[in-house]
Protein backbone atom coordinates (compact mmCIF):
# COMPACT_ATOMS: atom_id res chain seq x y z
CA UNK A 1 0.00 0.00 0.00
CA UNK A 2 2.96 2.33 0.56
CA UNK A 3 3.55 2.55 -3.18
CA UNK A 4 -0.07 3.49 -3.84
CA UNK A 5 -0.01 6.10 -1.08
CA UNK A 6 3.14 7.70 -2.44
CA UNK A 7 1.77 7.65 -5.99
CA UNK A 8 -1.27 9.59 -4.78
CA UNK A 9 0.84 12.08 -2.82
CA UNK A 10 3.24 12.68 -5.72
CA UNK A 11 0.29 12.92 -8.12
CA UNK A 12 -1.07 15.81 -6.04
CA UNK A 13 2.27 17.61 -6.38
CA UNK A 14 2.46 16.95 -10.13
CA UNK A 15 -1.07 18.30 -10.63
CA UNK A 16 -0.04 21.39 -8.65
CA UNK A 17 2.75 22.04 -11.16
CA UNK A 18 0.38 21.51 -14.07
CA UNK A 19 -1.77 24.17 -12.42
CA UNK A 20 1.03 26.68 -12.94
CA UNK A 21 0.35 26.51 -16.67
CA UNK A 22 -3.38 25.81 -16.51
CA UNK A 23 -4.57 28.29 -13.88
CA UNK A 24 -8.02 26.73 -13.77
CA UNK A 25 -6.31 24.07 -11.60
CA UNK A 26 -5.83 25.45 -8.07
CA UNK A 27 -2.18 24.51 -7.51
CA UNK A 28 -2.05 25.39 -3.86
CA UNK A 29 -4.99 23.11 -3.05
CA UNK A 30 -3.24 20.14 -4.62
CA UNK A 31 -0.05 20.79 -2.68
CA UNK A 32 -2.07 21.00 0.54
CA UNK A 33 -3.92 17.82 -0.50
CA UNK A 34 -0.56 16.07 -0.81
CA UNK A 35 0.33 17.12 2.74
CA UNK A 36 -3.04 16.04 4.07
CA UNK A 37 -2.91 12.71 2.25
CA UNK A 38 0.47 12.04 3.82
CA UNK A 39 -1.01 12.86 7.23
CA UNK A 40 -3.99 10.58 6.67
CA UNK A 41 -1.83 7.69 5.41
CA UNK A 42 1.14 8.02 7.77
CA UNK A 43 0.05 10.34 10.58
CA UNK A 44 0.38 14.04 11.20
CA UNK A 45 3.16 13.70 13.79
CA UNK A 46 5.77 14.97 11.30
CA UNK A 47 3.86 18.23 10.95
CA UNK A 48 4.15 20.52 13.91
CA UNK A 49 2.55 23.92 14.20
CA UNK A 50 5.73 25.48 12.74
CA UNK A 51 5.29 23.39 9.59
CA UNK A 52 1.71 24.60 9.11
CA UNK A 53 2.62 28.23 9.83
CA UNK A 54 5.46 28.17 7.31
CA UNK A 55 3.31 26.43 4.69
CA UNK A 56 0.53 28.94 5.36
CA UNK A 57 2.97 31.78 4.71
CA UNK A 58 3.99 30.11 1.45
CA UNK A 59 0.34 29.69 0.46
CA UNK A 60 -0.32 33.39 1.04
CA UNK A 61 2.86 34.19 -0.88
CA UNK A 62 1.60 32.12 -3.83
CA UNK A 63 -1.65 34.10 -3.98
CA UNK A 64 0.14 37.44 -3.64
CA UNK A 65 2.72 36.48 -6.28
CA UNK A 66 0.00 35.43 -8.70
CA UNK A 67 -1.80 38.74 -8.35
CA UNK A 68 1.16 41.10 -8.32
CA UNK A 69 3.20 39.62 -11.18
CA UNK A 70 0.31 40.15 -13.59
CA UNK A 71 -0.45 43.58 -12.13
CA UNK A 72 3.16 44.75 -12.37
CA UNK A 73 3.57 43.39 -15.91
CA UNK A 74 0.46 45.21 -17.15
CA UNK A 75 1.02 48.44 -15.19
CA UNK A 76 4.68 48.73 -16.25
CA UNK A 77 3.56 49.00 -19.86
CA UNK A 78 0.76 51.48 -19.13
CA UNK A 79 -2.14 49.07 -18.86
CA UNK A 80 -5.35 49.53 -16.92
CA UNK A 81 -7.68 47.32 -14.93
CA UNK A 82 -9.35 46.42 -18.23
CA UNK A 83 -6.07 44.88 -19.40
CA UNK A 84 -5.68 42.99 -16.12
CA UNK A 85 -9.22 41.62 -16.36
CA UNK A 86 -8.78 40.84 -20.05
CA UNK A 87 -5.52 39.06 -19.33
CA UNK A 88 -7.10 37.01 -16.56
CA UNK A 89 -10.08 36.05 -18.70
CA UNK A 90 -7.76 35.20 -21.59
CA UNK A 91 -5.65 33.08 -19.27
CA UNK A 92 -8.69 31.08 -18.20
CA UNK A 93 -10.28 30.72 -21.63
CA UNK A 94 -7.19 30.59 -23.88
CA UNK A 95 -6.09 27.01 -23.12
CA UNK A 96 -9.57 25.72 -23.96
CA UNK A 97 -9.86 27.64 -27.22
CA UNK A 98 -6.32 26.95 -28.44
CA UNK A 99 -4.86 23.99 -26.55
CA UNK A 100 -1.30 24.57 -25.34
CA UNK A 101 -0.70 27.80 -27.31
CA UNK A 102 -3.73 29.37 -25.61
CA UNK A 103 -1.72 29.60 -22.40
CA UNK A 104 0.45 32.25 -24.05
CA UNK A 105 -1.99 33.69 -26.58
CA UNK A 106 -4.94 34.00 -24.17
CA UNK A 107 -3.49 36.53 -21.69
CA UNK A 108 -1.92 38.54 -24.50
CA UNK A 109 -5.12 38.75 -26.56
CA UNK A 110 -7.21 39.40 -23.45
CA UNK A 111 -5.04 42.34 -22.34
CA UNK A 112 -4.95 43.81 -25.85
CA UNK A 113 -8.72 43.43 -26.22
CA UNK A 114 -9.34 44.99 -22.82
CA UNK A 115 -7.37 48.10 -23.74
CA UNK A 116 -8.79 48.36 -27.26
CA UNK A 117 -12.42 47.88 -26.25
CA UNK A 118 -12.63 49.65 -22.89
CA UNK A 119 -10.08 52.45 -23.20
CA UNK A 120 -9.97 52.80 -26.99
CA UNK A 121 -6.16 52.82 -26.99
CA UNK A 122 -4.32 52.47 -30.28
CA UNK A 123 -3.21 49.03 -31.45
CA UNK A 124 0.54 49.56 -30.83
CA UNK A 125 0.00 50.68 -27.23
CA UNK A 126 -2.42 47.82 -26.63
CA UNK A 127 0.10 45.32 -28.01
CA UNK A 128 2.80 46.67 -25.67
CA UNK A 129 0.40 46.24 -22.75
CA UNK A 130 -0.35 42.70 -23.96
CA UNK A 131 3.38 41.96 -23.97
CA UNK A 132 3.58 43.31 -20.42
CA UNK A 133 0.78 40.97 -19.42
CA UNK A 134 2.61 38.06 -20.98
CA UNK A 135 5.83 38.97 -19.19
CA UNK A 136 3.90 39.19 -15.92
CA UNK A 137 2.32 35.79 -16.49
CA UNK A 138 5.60 34.06 -17.36
CA UNK A 139 7.48 35.63 -14.44
CA UNK A 140 4.61 34.61 -12.17
CA UNK A 141 4.82 31.01 -13.34
CA UNK A 142 8.53 30.92 -12.57
CA UNK A 143 8.12 32.58 -9.18
CA UNK A 144 5.26 30.26 -8.19
CA UNK A 145 7.22 27.21 -9.39
CA UNK A 146 10.10 28.17 -7.08
CA UNK A 147 7.72 28.71 -4.14
CA UNK A 148 6.00 25.36 -4.78
CA UNK A 149 9.37 23.59 -4.96
CA UNK A 150 10.33 25.14 -1.63
CA UNK A 151 7.01 24.04 -0.11
CA UNK A 152 7.47 20.48 -1.31
CA UNK A 153 11.12 20.46 -0.27
CA UNK A 154 10.13 21.62 3.21
CA UNK A 155 7.48 18.89 3.31
CA UNK A 156 10.12 16.22 2.63
CA UNK A 157 12.44 17.83 5.14
CA UNK A 158 9.68 17.72 7.77
CA UNK A 159 8.79 14.08 7.21
CA UNK A 160 12.38 12.82 7.14
CA UNK A 161 13.68 14.78 10.15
Amino acid sequence: MDTLYWILIILMFVIAFIGLIYPIIPSVLFIAAGFILYGVFYGFESFGYVFWIIQGIFIITLFVTDYFTNLIGVKKYGGSKAAIWGSTIGLLIGPFVIPIAGIIVGPFVGAVAGELIVHKKDLNTSIKIGIGSLIGFISGVFAKAVIQLIMIGYFFYAIYN
